[in-house]
């Protein structure tokens, strides 16, 4: 009888987890399909037709998905070689202030990207740049090095974020490692770099494979360094044709922007195939019930050009923005610096700005409750798929994926078509609780792969182990997988936490008066031509990363020191 209740109680879990998920997912990218093929915007009548994908079958639009494909790929090979190169120096080596690094070498992927492209519009405009008049003044020449309007300029601040997030991703992989498993195989003869490509980097497949995975989607859907630095260049991307199919035309062209994102999604599944492919059968457990000393690498000599490294880095991606907008906060006009421009008055407009104090209320707000609940689901979901045999976890990993392959303005729309046939007795659309859902489904795949990436690394032995010395199953998970999984835990929490931060695509489309958000005042801000006081709430959100970041570092040692 009890184990007819253990199996009805199971059963009953698992179908309520994929109606959750089925309902983040499946439902708005259902609807988003629908609306690919009805003829008027959500509420509107209209007819069934495939105008929009007639549409989307032009040369123009091959190039643009050539072009947006093309970025993505070389911005994430790039960026992969670099996070994991600082990864390694950090988490592995004996450079000085790696732990500080660890803290700092994160920052711009924190500061939203329409603070950091407006400060590189003004350091790397070819014309008026302040690099390429320090490089004019320098040599004496009228030849301006630096154009962000181009291709190596989308590139460039798209991998300001690249490099940061997949750091993230892999610092704790590489901390966590058995350093014994290296040790054999140079005690077999491998050279360094032969142990390091075909042990380290093998073992850290479902890390680093997943950590490609979300990055490349990621460049396709990037949106702000598109926008910024492509469109005045004439460099189309999918996400800013989406956009201007839907916001920049007189009458939105809702079939055609769908029709082109569902284009999108083929490849998105082909990718995810082809990681399943290479990780099938393989085993890759870093974390065993064996005891170890993580093993650090002594660079000799090199230490301190490894130190230099990292300090350029810190130094271009955020002291040289950072500091852009700290002279656009101090005076009047940005652009203009001179003593006799110097003023607080921007200051003093933020501070009496009550919509941008309600936005950035509602901000933490959403960030706190999503980044919480959001980890919270990505946590049992991977459990149920990387830890158990339960019948359907393939079809859970496979809900709580989808999202992903949708930009965030693609899923705004397919949110606006799934709370517009919601029963009227569920009002979400036009309250904070919309932005909820919608953070919610953005940033499921991500705390999922964050936390399975965990999971895959913990042997098997470590809970039979607590089992049979007789601990219940939730002994297990908190004692055993949940105190071993902090480190991804608190990295997926900061991720989403500053992802709701930043994200605007999805926001711009479901916010309503009196649940604006902080990107949306922003954006706000800087279209009605107040770059300065965007520049005030930038170093606010500096120093708001800046604390983030320290917590989360002091609260990681102090778990880690009490394992």
């Amino acid at each position: 009888m009890q184990a007819a209740l253990a199996r009805l109680s199971r059963h009953f879990t698992i179908g309520m987890l994929i109606l959750l998920l089925a309902f983040l997912s499946l439902y708005p990218l259902g609807m988003l399909f629908y609306g690919s093929v009805h003829s008027t915007p959500p509420g509107e009548p209209g007819v069934f037709n495939l105008t929009g994908y007639r549409e989307m079958a032009t040369w123009e639009n091959f190039r643009i998905l050539a072009n947006t494909t093309g970025i993505a790929f070389i911005n994430t090979s790039l960026s992969m070689v670099t996070a994991i190169f600082m990864a390694w120096l950090v988490a592995r080596t004996d450079t000085p202030g790696s732990r500080k690094f660890e803290v700092l070498l994160t920052l711009p992927f924190f500061i939203p990207p329409i603070l950091t492209a407006m400060a590189w519009g003004m350091l790397g405009n070819e014309k008026q740049g302040a690099l390429n008049l320090l490089f004019q003044w320098i040599t004496g020449t009228t030849y301006s090095p630096l154009n962000v309007y181009s291709y190596g300029g989308v590139i460039w601040h798209m991998s300001q974020y690249s490099i940061t997030f997949l750091f993230l991703l892999t610092v704790d992989a590489f901390r966590a490692m058995d350093p014994s498993l290296e040790e054999a195989a140079s005690m077999s003869g491998a050279s360094r770099w032969t142990v390091f490509r075909k042990t380290t980097l093998t073992l850290m497949m479902p890390v680093l494979s997943s950590a490609f995975v979300l990055s490349f989607i990621r460049g396709i859907e990037a949106f702000e360094s598109a926008l910024f630095f492509g469109t005045p260049a004439g460099i189309k991307v999918i996400t800013t044709t989406i956009y201007d199919s839907i916001t920049q035309r007189a009458t939105p062209e809702y079939q055609y922007a769908t029709s082109l994102a569902f284009s999108v999604m083929g490849l998105m599944f082909f990718l995810i195939i082809v990681q399943w492919h290479i990780l099938r059968g393989k085993s890759y457990q870093t974390v065993t019930g064996k005891g170890y000393q993580p093993r650090v690498i002594k660079l000799g000599k090199w230490k301190w050009a490894a130190f230099g490294f990292l300090a350029l880095f810190f130094f271009i991606t955020t002291i040289l923005p950072v500091g852009q907008l700290a002279l656009g906060s101090f005076f009047k006009f940005m652009g203009f610096y001179k003593l006799n421009m110097l003023t607080l008055e921007h200051y003093e407009n933020v501070w009496k700005h009550g919509e941008l104090w309600r936005s950035i209320y509602n901000t933490l707000l959403l960030g706190l409750v999503g980044a919480t609940t959001t980890m919270a689901l990505g946590t049992v979901v991977a459990y149920v798929t990387i830890r158990t045999k339960l019948r359907g976890r393939k079809l859970i990993e496979g809900l709580a994926w989808l999202p992903w392959m949708m930009p965030g303005v693609v899923m705004g729309v397919g949110l606006l078509w799934a709370f517009a046939f919601l029963p009227r007795s569920i009002p979400l659309y036009g309250t904070i609780w919309a932005l909820l859902v919608a953070y919610l489904a953005l940033g499921l795949p991500l705390s999922t792969r964050i936390m399975s990436g965990s999971y895959a690394q913990l042997s098997y032995d470590l809970e039979e182990c607590s089992r049979v010395h007789g601990a219940s199953f939730l002994q297990t998970m908190l004692r055993i997988l949940v105190a071993l999984s902090w480190p991804a835990f608190a990295v997926g929490w900061v991720l989403t936490f500053f992802g709701i931060l930043r994200e605007l695509s999805a926001s711009i489309l479901l916010y309503s008066v009196g649940s604006e958000v902080l990107s949306v005042e922003l954006y706000k801000l800087w279209t009605n031509g107040q770059p300065e006081e965007v520049s005030v709430v930038g170093l606010m959100l500096v120093l708001l990363v800046i604390v983030f970041r320290w917590v989360q570092i002091r609260f990681l040692n102090s778990r880690i020191s009490a394992i």
